[in-house]
């Protein structure tokens, strides 16, 4: 899904400056067990880009100032041909940009987010305003990814924290109405029963299958709607309604028992087939649903069962970790079929008289190594932060110490791939620090982090914004 080597062009103010540049290669991301890089999202230092907030929540301001020049002089052009990837780009370089400008307050860093999200807006020019896999930020030419003329879930729905915040920023209408637009067709569109399938058509700005999920393909569209809401100091209605059918759809719909050990997992269906595949990606939905339980006007029954479901999956996700020699959780799992769903499960023993445990984890408790009831689908691991994620987030909003802590890595190390992706600076690293900090460093009711954990500062919209923009 991810393209690679996109060069970098130059600044257009100075004739020296762009021979200079046309020659060079901006690395990307490091290659460690080599002492190498790769240049393979834009060209445009999409690491130094990404770990700009974290670098300036550490207290590391002096090498943050270092890299201020060197944004200064970023144009975020391509060559002819180039194409950058638009939910990647949005989320690590626009998302960056924005947080670190929101942290720190320098003026460049916002002006360079303004440049990109106008040179990324012809990637919203199809019939629904759904945007095109990629785009050239000179030309504005498109490029369809592997799906063709349809686009993932997730990637038309992750731009409206970055594009609503940067239109706050700005007062440009085209950044709010853009990603607004994509709200709108989600929500005309979606199933009665809340469910928002993964894959959309270009042209008809429909869904054109029944695959419903919180993976890869889906995972970060969930979260966007949550956070809109957060983010406008709870002003956007729609997306808060909108989060609370799907979340009810996935705790109905998603949610299983291991047939064998008894534990809460997440998965997808295919209609209402599951696949019992559980990824790894998934683990950012205990985080995801606590911090819904904490600000959503709930009832009562449904705040403890958006509860139960985080603490049970993030104890799952625990134990993916657990389960196996070197400590670290794969990328995915594939668990035994016959399990049965979890909410099914809930609702008798809420109608026992003789309620003794919480149904939140299943009964394997603390049995770490026992492979029976998974198996690895897939054993790369690439310094994921979701399940460090969701630790912090239910540290944060339960304040049980169980979450401040994560399982020992075993002397005998995992076999080391030689790639270091730019997330594992801007959220792995974040969310460990932010997690064994006793500070609350980013408060969860000032703050909200994208999807790559760029905090953005909660705002309200001005009155005249509200007028311009339609917001009830």
């Amino acid at each position: 899904m991810k393209k690679s080597t996109l060069r970098i062009a130059i600044p257009v103010h100075s004739a020296h400056h762009k021979k200079r540049e046309m020659s060079e290669r901006r690395p990307d991301e490091l290659l460690p067990l080599t002492n190498g890089s790769v240049t393979n999202f834009n060209g445009w230092s999409v690491t130094l880009i990404d770990a700009l907030d974290t670098m300036w929540i550490m207290g590391l301001h002096d090498e943050f100032q270092e890299v201020i020049p060197i944004i200064a002089e970023k144009t975020f052009a391509l060559d002819e041909g180039s194409f950058a990837p638009f939910f990647e780009t949005v989320i690590r370089y626009l998302g960056g940009l924005l947080s670190a400008y929101a942290l720190s307050g320098e003026p460049i860093l916002l002006a360079r987010a303004d440049d990109l999200g106008k040179m990324l807006l012809p990637a919203f020019n199809t019939p629904h305003g759904l945007p095109t896999f990629a785009v050239n930020t000179v030309s504005g030419a498109q490029s369809m990814g592997w799906a063709g003329r349809n686009v993932l879930l997730s990637e038309m729905a992750t731009c409206q924290m970055e594009y609503k915040y940067l239109a706050h920023l700005t007062g440009r209408q085209s950044y709010f109405d853009r990603a607004e637009k994509i709200m709108d067709v989600m929500n005309d569109a979606m199933h009665s029963d809340g469910i928002l399938p993964t894959q959309w058509s270009l042209d008809s700005g429909k869904p054109i299958n029944t695959h419903f999920s919180v993976g890869a393909f889906a995972d970060s569209a969930h979260e966007y709607l949550l956070k809109q809401w957060l983010m406008t100091a709870k002003s956007e209605t729609k997306a808060r309604d909108m989060y609370m059918r799907v979340a009810t759809a996935v705790i109905k719909n998603l949610l299983f028992l291991s047939p064998t050990r008894g534990f809460l997992y997440v998965t997808d269906v295919h209609g209402t087939q599951p696949s019992n595949t559980f990824e790894h990606l998934s683990c950012f939905l205990p985080g995801l649903l606590a911090l819904g339980a904490r600000t959503l006007p709930l009832a009562a029954h449904d705040r403890e069962l958006h509860e139960w479901a985080a603490q049970g999956l993030a104890y799952s996700c625990w134990l993916s970790y657990a389960d196996h020699a070197s400590g670290l959780g794969p990328d995915e799992m594939a668990m035994d079929s016959g399990g049965k769903r979890w909410l099914d499960e809930v609702e008798k023993w809420r109608h026992r008289a003789d309620r003794q445990a919480s149904p939140r984890a299943g009964r394997d408790r603390a049995r770490p190594r026992r492979h029976t009831g998974l198996s690895v689908a897939e054993i790369g691991v690439s310094s994921r932060p979701e399940t460090v994620e969701s630790f912090y987030y239910l540290w944060r909003t339960t304040g049980d110490s169980v979450y401040a802590s994560v399982s020992d890595v075993e002397p005998s190390p995992a076999p080391k791939k030689n790639m270091m992706p730019s997330f594992f600076l801007a959220e792995t690293l974040k969310y460990l620090y932010l997690l064994f900090t006793d500070d609350e460093l980013i408060p969860l009711d000032q703050w909200v982090f994208n999807t790559e954990a760029h905090p953005f500062p909660v705002f309200q919209w001005a009155d005249w914004e509200k007028k311009l923009y339609r917001i009830a």
